[in-house]
């Protein structure tokens, strides 16, 4: 069931300045902002040629990444994102072992078009888990 490693997503409070850093202090070549208004965040991905680091930064006070940043004001490491083939056969096999797929169990559309969905950090070592169908 499990896919390659999609991307780490990074929680930051300025997108702007947390870019310049990757892009000045590692020599990154960054992708372009995206805002998601149904995820409540502004992403940007770098691409590191065998996986990406997402950098999200919340867009507008309603953001679920607003209450991660007051717990980490400075930022920090937000979720890991896996690949899986089939997301539905996914979630049904997760959610029969007792894994908690977060929202209302549907998949929907992230940041690269495809379908996703959140699994609980308490299931998983306290690590937010998310899934996109490749």
């Amino acid at each position: 069931m499990l896919g390659r490693l999609n991307h780490v997503a990074i929680a930051v409070p300025d997108l702007a300045a947390a870019s310049a850093v990757y892009r000045d202090a590692l020599g990154a070549t960054l992708g372009e902002p995206q805002a998601l208004p149904e995820h409540g965040v502004t992403v940007l991905f770098i691409d590191t040629g065998n996986t990406k680091i997402e950098l999200l930064e919340p867009l507008g006070e309603g953001s679920p990444i607003v209450a991660f940043l007051e717990k980490n004001p400075a930022g920090g490491m937000h979720h890991i994102c896996y690949e899986v083939d089939d997301i539905i056969a996914a979630r049904d096999r997760l959610k029969a072992s007792g894994a908690r797929v977060l929202g209302d169990g549907n998949p929907r559309i992230g940041a690269h078009g495809k379908p996703v969905l959140f699994l609980h950090p308490k299931d998983f070592f306290g690590t937010l888990v998310e899934l996109e169908q490749v």
